[in-house]
């Protein structure tokens, strides 16, 4: 570590579980993981609806300063999530179309950004998924200081290297790797009970009964 700025190696993609999460709806995800997982406050930068699934690429910046993430787009491989914990800032975007550029033409398949990006109308354009906590059109300082692929905090969640993001229009949840094929069949299994619910909504046959029950063992 120099000058307050860490570069550590990159961590292995885990392929097999980021296949069983895709495609997965980030809200079961969080909801099988105990409701605990999940950003608050990033949105999608794209007006059309994304999905996508992948390997956690981790900066941690100064507010306002990207040169971190410069040298993160030369580490980048096919398959990435660049994921920066900007300090929640706003007030300067920390990437914008050259960036996004640069990454898409390296793999990476998405950027998740606690701060600002610009030059949005790029990102639709080029079908880049981007989250963000906000744009603005003020460009960043290029000084640092900075840390790569090390633990960091995104929407209040914490994201580690080579964690697996999924993120869609609802918002992101990261998966470790270790948990992600019990985590995939645990999500599969909800999505196929909501469907199964809501196929009995729409044919008359479903039973709101637990409500007055749960709402009986509290008394009411």
């Amino acid at each position: 570590m120099s000058h307050g700025i860490e570069i550590h190696p990159r961590h292995e993609a885990f392929a097999e579980g980021v296949r069983a999460l895709s495609g997965l709806p980030s809200s079961v995800i969080s909801d099988v993981m105990g409701r605990l997982v999940g950003t608050t406050g990033l949105h999608p930068v794209n007006r059309s609806t994304v999905s996508v699934c992948g390997n956690a690429f981790t900066v941690r910046v100064r507010a306002g300063d990207n040169l971190l993430i410069h040298k993160a787009l030369d580490m980048l491989m096919p398959g990435d999530v660049l994921v920066v914990d900007g300090e929640g800032d706003v007030s300067r975007a920390l990437v914008g179309e050259i960036m996004m550029t640069s990454a898409r033409t390296r793999g990476a398949v998405a950027f998740v950004m606690d701060g600002a990006v610009r030059d949005v109308d790029a990102f639709e354009t080029h079908q880049f998924p981007c989250w963000a906590r906000g744009v603005n059109l003020r460009g960043p300082y290029k000084d640092g200081p900075g840390s790569i692929n090390v633990t960091i905090n995104v929407g209040g969640m914490q994201v580690n290297p080579g964690d697996i993001i999924v993120g869609d229009a609802d918002g992101l949840v990261a998966v470790s790797p270790a948990q992600a094929l019990e985590i995939a069949r645990l999500s599969h299994d909800k999505v196929a009970h909501e469907q199964a619910t809501i196929a009995e909504i729409l044919n008359g046959t479903y039973s709101s009964a637990w409500v007055d029950a749960a709402l009986k063992a509290k008394g009411v």
